[in-house]
C-alpha cells in the first residue's frame, strides 16, 4: 500500500478530490488530507457537508488532517515520504504560486516539495476559458515534473449519472498514480454496431 496526499483548493469541482480521497482509503492506502481555506468553503458549497464530515465517512484520522497555515506539518518536509499528492480542483491561484515558486501556504510547499523531490504530482485544473498566463503556468509546471490532468471527463463510456462523471476523472488520476481501481470502465473498443465508418479503433482520437 502507498502513502497520498490529497489536497483541495478553491475552484470548482471538490468532488474530484474527494472522490480520489474515498478512493484512496478504501483501497487501503495511508491517506493525507489538506484543504485550503477557500477549499474548504466550496466543498460546502457544493456538496452542502463541510470537510469533516466527509473526511470522518472516509475513515481519514485527525493525525492525517492538515492545517494550511502549518507549514510545519509532517508533509511539508521532503523527509517525509509520499508515494503522490493531488491537488484537485487545482485553483488557478495555486497553480501560478507553485508555478512561480512564491509559495504562501501548506498547499504551495507540499507542491513545491513533490517537484524538488522528484515524486508524482499531479495537478487537476477546473477553469475555463484559460488565459495565457494559465496556460503558460500549466507549460512550466509540466516541464518541472508535474502531470497536468484537467478536469475533463470522457463521454465515450455514456455516463447515465454525475457519479459516473466524477469517477472517470478520480480513475483517470488514480492510473496516472499507478494505483489500480474499479472506478470505471477500460475502453475496449466501439460496441458491434456502433463504429461509423472512418471510426478508429481503440479510444477515440
Amino acid at each position: 500500500m502507498g502513502s497520498y496526499l490529497v489536497c483541495v483548493t478553491g475552484a470548482s469541482g471538490s468532488v474530484y478530490g474527494l472522490r480520489v480521497l474515498s478512493a484512496l482509503s478504501a483501497g487501503g492506502h495511508e491517506v493525507h488530507a489538506l484543504f485550503s481555506a477557500w477549499g474548504a468553503r466550496v466543498t460546502l458549497a457544493e456538496t452542502g457537508e463541510g470537510a469533516a464530515s466527509w473526511l470522518d465517512r472516509a475513515g481519514i484520522p485527525a493525525s492525517r488532517r492538515h492545517d494550511p497555515a502549518d507549514l510545519s506539518a509532517a508533509v511539508a518536509s521532503g523527509s517525509f515520504h509520499l508515494d503522490g499528492t493531488v491537488v484537485a480542483p487545482c485553483s488557478m491561484s495555486t497553480l501560478g504560486a507553485v508555478a512561480s515558486g512564491a509559495g504562501a501556504n501548506l498547499v504551495h510547499r507540499v507542491c513545491a516539495v513533490a517537484l524538488k523531490e522528484g515524486r508524482p504530482l499531479v495537478l487537476v485544473p477546473r477553469e475555463t476559458p484559460l488565459s495565457l498566463i494559465d496556460l503558460r503556468n500549466m507549460s512550466s509546471l509540466a516541464e518541472a515534473g508535474a502531470s497536468i490532468m484537467p478536469a475533463s471527463p470522457g463521454f465515450y463510456h455514456r455516463p447515465a449519472t454525475v457519479d459516473e462523471l466524477v469517477d472517470f476523472m478520480a480513475g483517470k488520476i488514480l492510473d496516472r498514480l499507478g494505483v489500480a481501481h474499479s472506478l470505471c470502465a477500460r475502453w475496449d473498443g466501439a460496441p458491434t454496431g456502433d463504429a461509423r465508418p472512418g471510426d478508429h479503433h481503440g479510444e477515440p482520437s
